[in-house]
């Protein structure tokens, strides 16, 4: 027996509708604000580029180094975009329209996170290719290195919405985003870059994927329920 379609006045509509509506207002807004939008990919592909003259160019060091790099720089974007992730709903009075609103915040903040991920993410893991190329990687690792990015950079961004939630009042919230988010970061940046590194010593990468896809089912499951409460917390202030 087929279940008819929720109408569009049922609560699981209205939910899908605001989520859907969130979503595309950030994206157009992120659109608009280029100059926001480009920053962190001139500076993924700066720090990624600047590394072997600063450093050295010899191809077997930098095909150890380079996923690396490579994460390290992409973890350093994510980080210079998550300040304004709350930060112009906040000062147009849009987020706590958000706060008050009968969804529940949970997915509202999620369909903010996604669209944090589709413009800042997405463009990171297309680019990675070609840096890695700069970084003498081979052709069987760049795949791998893509794969971690994959999963990898929607933790991150999550895991920074916590951060930003908790400094979206806050005149100085990047410096503190940094200080709040980076020791977190640091269980995604160690096994991203193990699994490229097993991958280039041969080894079985099965392991590392899995701790990466376990960090980013439970970021997606607890981080919006901490980003909201941190968001109900910055408006009962």
């Amino acid at each position: 027996m087929k279940h008819p379609l929720p109408s569009a006045d049922t609560p699981m509509a209205s939910l899908w509708s605001a989520m859907g509506a969130t979503l595309k207002r950030d994206l157009l807004l992120a659109f608009r604000r280029r100059q926001d939008l480009f920053n962190p990919l001139l500076f993924f592909v700066i720090v990624v580029s600047l590394f072997p003259l600063g450093v050295s160019p010899e191809k077997t060091f930098l095909q150890t180094a380079g996923a690396g790099v490579v994460w390290v720089a992409a973890l350093l974007a994510t980080l210079l975009s998550l300040d304004g992730l709350f930060r112009a709903d906040f000062e147009d009075g849009a987020l706590e329209q958000m706060v008050l609103a009968p969804q529940p915040l949970y997915f509202l903040v999620l369909a903010k996170v996604f669209a944090h991920w589709l413009v800042t993410g997405i463009p990171l893991i297309v680019l990675s290719p070609v840096l890695g190329i700069m970084m003498h990687l081979d052709g069987d690792t760049l795949p791998i290195l893509m794969l971690t990015l994959l999963i990898g950079t929607p933790v991150l961004s999550l895991i920074g919405a916590i951060g930003a939630a908790l400094t979206v009042g806050l005149r100085v919230g990047g410096v503190l985003i940094s200080l709040l988010v980076l020791p977190l970061y640091i269980p995604v940046l160690i096994f991203g870059t193990g699994t490229v590194s097993a991958a280039l010593s041969g080894l079985p990468v099965t392991g590392y994927l899995a701790i990466l896809g376990a960090m980013l089912a439970l970021a997606l499951t607890l981080s919006p329920f901490a980003a909201a409460a941190a968001l109900r917390i910055s408006f009962s202030n």
